[in-house]
């Protein structure tokens, strides 16, 4: 089983590093490079990846064009703020030794939040579809959290992919306006109408499904700054779908 790991990138200096040597025990590290400006193919390539150089098309276009140039039939996908767990470096290379039966594999994203690992808050143990045949796995999402589809059964593997996300709050706060203005564009593609009355309840209970029902108290100050952050999320987003709809 020949593996390609595929990394995509834009101004990574600080933790492209890190995810290229969590995907050491791959058989390639190919980085796909959407235009960097710091130090990030410099790191890279001394690191001994493969780097490639395409314009931004979106984030599933450029997961896809990363595995469609890769090696190797089976790419184990992983974002630059992210790095693979010697726990799940170990259950992937034992999938390798007995050849794996499944077109692709989730396994546990583990998320570290403000100095704090989060482990509730509907964030923990948020599986994802990372591993898989690129002839039987395709990214989908042409806006917002996109995924890998499988044409064909899904396996499970142990260990976290471990994701660095915000470091601080106004660093929260540029996300989520970024991912907003995406996210209501795809509403409004897709025709979908945004009433006042979801506009006024949906923030309240996204906090208190985050917070409560997502046991987000046992997070501590920053279980509520993520409730808090998720209720924003989609406040922003209904509010500028409205707006974009009422032009």
């Amino acid at each position: 089983m020949k593996l390609s790991a595929t990394i995509i990138a834009r101004d990574e200096q600080g933790s492209i590093g890190r995810a290229i040597r969590s995907v050491a025990f791959c058989d390639e590290v190919l980085v796909v490079d959407s235009g960097s400006v710091d130090r990030t193919v410099e790191i890279a390539r001394g690191l001994g990846a493969k780097v490639v150089t395409r314009g931004w098309p979106g984030y599933a276009a450029q997961k896809n064009h990363a595995a469609e140039v890769a090696r190797h039939d089976w790419i184990l996908s992983i974002d630059a703020d992210e790095e693979v767990s010697p726990r799940l470096a170990a259950s992937i290379s034992e999938l390798r030794d007995r050849l794996p039966s499944r077109a692709g594999y989730d396994f546990p994203r583990l998320a570290r939040y403000c100095g704090r690992w989060i482990r509730h808050s509907g964030w923990y143990p948020d599986r994802k579809i990372r591993l898989y045949r690129r002839d039987l796995g395709r990214w989908v999402g042409d806006y917002v959290h996109e995924s890998v589809e499988l044409s064909g059964p899904r396996g499970h593997l142990d260990g976290d992919l471990l994701h660095y996300t915000c470091d601080s709050l106004q660093e929260h706060r540029e996300r989520v306006e970024l991912y907003t203005d995406l996210a209501a564009e795809e509403l409004r593609t897709r025709g979908r109408h945004v009433p006042a009355w979801r506009l006024a309840l949906s923030p309240l209970h996204a906090f208190f499904k985050a917070y409560v029902l997502q046991r987000g108290f046992l997070d501590g100050p920053q279980g509520f700054t993520i409730a808090r952050m998720a209720g924003r999320y989609v406040y922003l987003k209904y509010s500028k779908a409205r707006t974009v709809t009422s032009r």
